[in-house]
C-alpha cells in the first residue's frame, strides 16, 4: 500500500472510530413512574454500568405515556406496569410490546385518614379507586377480598363498578386517576392506592393500609420492550442487572416488605 493510500485509510478510520464509539455508548432510555420504580431503576443503572450498559431514566407522571412512548421508539424499555395492564393496553391500542422479565410486586392497599379499619367505614362512604380498567378492577377485587363488596364472578380481573352485585353499606365508588388518589384522601373516606404512588405520599403499606392485597397476585410488575427488540443484547443485560443480588437487597432493605421481588 502506498504511503498516500495508507494515510487516507488511517484518516478515515480515525473519523469513524468516534462515531462507532458514540453509537455503542448511547444510553438506553427506560420509562418509569416516580417513586419506587424510579428508585429501583437507579440501582439497576449502577449495576448495568458495570456490564457496559448505560441507562437513562425517564420519569412519567401517569400510566398512559410510558407505553405510548415505548411503542413509537422514544423509549427502549419501560418498567412501571403489571401484566394485566399491559395486556389491556395492547388489546385497546394495538401496541407491539413484549414482556421480557417479571420484576417486583407492589401489593395494593386501602388507606383512610378517617377510620382505622375497613369495617369502620360508615354507610354511603366514598371509596376512591383508579380509573383505568385493570387497576380499577384490582381495587374492587381487593375490596371484595376484605368483605366490603361482592362482585359478579364473571367479571374476573376486569371488574368495574357496574359488576358490584352486593354493597350492603351502599359505598359510593369514586374513580380517579391513580396518581391523584393519595391527595384525594382528605376528601374521600378511603381509597385503594397503588403502592408506587402510596410510598412517595408517605404511606407505608404494611403500617398504614386498612386492607392490603396478598402479595401472591397476578399483578407482578414487568420489564417491557418493543417486540422487534426482544433479542437485542441490551435486553439480556438489562434483565440481568434488574434481577441482580444488589437490586434484591435494595428492594428488601428500602421498602421493608412493602415490595416483593420476583426472583
Amino acid at each position: 500500500m502506498s504511503t498516500r493510500r495508507f494515510l487516507l485509510a488511517a484518516g478515515l478510520a480515525a473519523l469513524l472510530l468516534p462515531t462507532l464509539g458514540q453509537a455503542q455508548d448511547k444510553p438506553i432510555k427506560i420509562g418509569v413512574t416516580p417513586g419506587p420504580h424510579a428508585q429501583i431503576l437507579e440501582v439497576v443503572k449502577q449495576v448495568a454500568a458495570r456490564d457496559g450498559l448505560q441507562i437513562q431514566i425517564v420519569e412519567f407522571s401517569d400510566y398512559v405515556q410510558p407505553n405510548a412512548a415505548l411503542n413509537v421508539g422514544d423509549l427502549d424499555a419501560n418498567s412501571f406496569q403489571h401484566q394485566p395492564y399491559l395486556d389491556n393496553q395492547i388489546k385497546d391500542r394495538g401496541y407491539k410490546l413484549l414482556t421480557v422479565a417479571q420484576t417486583v410486586v407492589f401489593p395494593m392497599g386501602v388507606y383512610s385518614k378517617k377510620v382505622k379499619s375497613l369495617a369502620d367505614l360508615p354507610n354511603g362512604a366514598r371509596i376512591g379507586i383508579p380509573n383505568d380498567p385493570t387497576n380499577g378492577g384490582r381495587a374492587l377485587l381487593l375490596l371484595q377480598s376484605a368483605g366490603a363488596i361482592k362482585l359478579n364472578p364473571a367479571a374476573g380481573l376486569k371488574a368495574s363498578p357496574l359488576d358490584v352485585v352486593e354493597n350492603a353499606k351502599k359505598y359510593r365508588i369514586v374513580e380517579l386517576d391513580a396518581a391523584q388518589l393519595p391527595r384525594a384522601l382528605d376528601e374521600l373516606d378511603a381509597a385503594a392506592v397503588n403502592t408506587n404512588y402510596a410510598i412517595p405520599a408517605g404511606l407505608q403499606p404494611t403500617r398504614d393500609a386498612i386492607a392490603i392485597e396478598d402479595a401472591r397476585s397476578p399483578y407482578m410488575n414487568i420489564l417491557v420492550v418493543q417486540e422487534k427488540d426482544k433479542d437485542k443484547p441490551f435486553v439480556a443485560k438489562l434483565v440481568k442487572a434488574y434481577r441482580s443480588p444488589e437490586v434484591k437487597d435494595f428492594v428488601e432493605t428500602k421498602f421493608q416488605k412493602a415490595v416483593a421481588t420476583a426472583w
